[in-house]
């Protein structure tokens, strides 16, 4: 199991605390330290069933200020969150092939 974190998110630290009482082995992925590849986020984005602009925290002054109101395919999104990773929703949960957004955070448990 895998938790895609930020420490400086209060969702995302609600979202470890998960994961710690779970009694699972988790590695934690402090995404903003160790930027993910355009791969792994189109795997990411797979697993989760999303769109890519789903995954996007569009009330990010980066989103609002460049990207916003114009048209971007999944392609751009994506190279949009590889490029600033800021726009990333969190945290994110992996478990096998199966992701969840932890927004609210208690939907972590739907994997667990």
């Amino acid at each position: 199991m895998k938790i895609y974190h930020n420490p400086r998110c209060s969702k995302s630290r609600q979202g470890l605390e998960i994961l710690k009482n779970s009694n699972q082995d988790f590695e934690v992925v402090e995404y903003l330290k160790t930027p993910l590849t355009f791969s792994e986020l189109e795997q990411l984005i797979a697993k989760l069933k999303i769109e890519p602009i789903d995954l996007v925290r569009k009330n990010e002054a980066i989103w609002k200020e460049q990207f916003k109101g114009k048209t971007i395919d999944n392609k751009g999104i994506i190279t949009a969150m590889v490029e600033n990773p800021k726009l990333i929703e969190r945290p994110i949960v992996v478990k096998n092939n199966i992701a969840v957004i932890g927004r609210p955070p208690e939907k972590i448990l739907s994997i667990l």
